[in-house]
């Protein structure tokens, strides 16, 4: 029986070389130019560090930047209130990863009210989709697409 899983994911490598794309990007800008202005990447946090909170912003938007040219879905960022003192501010930008339940139990919803012929089971942090056909498989991917979640969602273990 055809099946495949529905996940969230990042690619990790290619964070890793966003977050160093637009460091390097703070290093040349004109405005950042002795500002000890900098991006630390410590798993699926990213913390972005100023002297303003102004600056925050305009690196929140290179970081977006830098994360949609490589293909990571802006979807997963979870942006916390910026901390600002006298000194310095600072900001947590989390990439979230996984499905969580609330988000499953839509998807699993979703599949259920559209009538397609098919079937999805929630299994941790993904949801496996089965059917009898590889077009019903296609028709449920291009329903979950439409649907508007709070979770980037990917395709992946297509079995046929």
């Amino acid at each position: 029986m055809p099946s495949f899983d529905v996940v969230s994911e990042l690619n990790h490598h290619e964070v890793e070389n966003a977050v160093d794309q637009a460091s390097r990007e703070l290093e040349n800008r004109f405005d950042f130019k002795g500002t000890d202005a900098k991006f630390v990447r410590e798993g699926n946090t990213v913390t972005l560090e100023a002297p303003a909170d102004f600056q925050l912003k305009q690196m929140l938007d290179i970081l977006k930047l830098k994360l949609t040219k490589r293909g990571i879905d802006l979807v997963c960022l979870e942006i916390k209130e910026p901390e600002v003192n006298l000194a310095r501010a600072r900001q947590q930008v989390v990439l979230r990863e996984g499905i969580d339940a609330d988000s499953a139990r839509k998807i699993q919803r979703a599949i259920k009210d559209s009538k397609l012929k098919v079937q999805a089971a929630i299994q941790g942090e993904k949801v496996r989709i089965t059917g009898k056909s590889r077009d019903e498989l296609q028709a449920a991917i291009a329903l979950l697409r439409q649907q508007k979640l709070d979770v980037a969602l990917q395709y992946n273990n297509f079995r046929d």
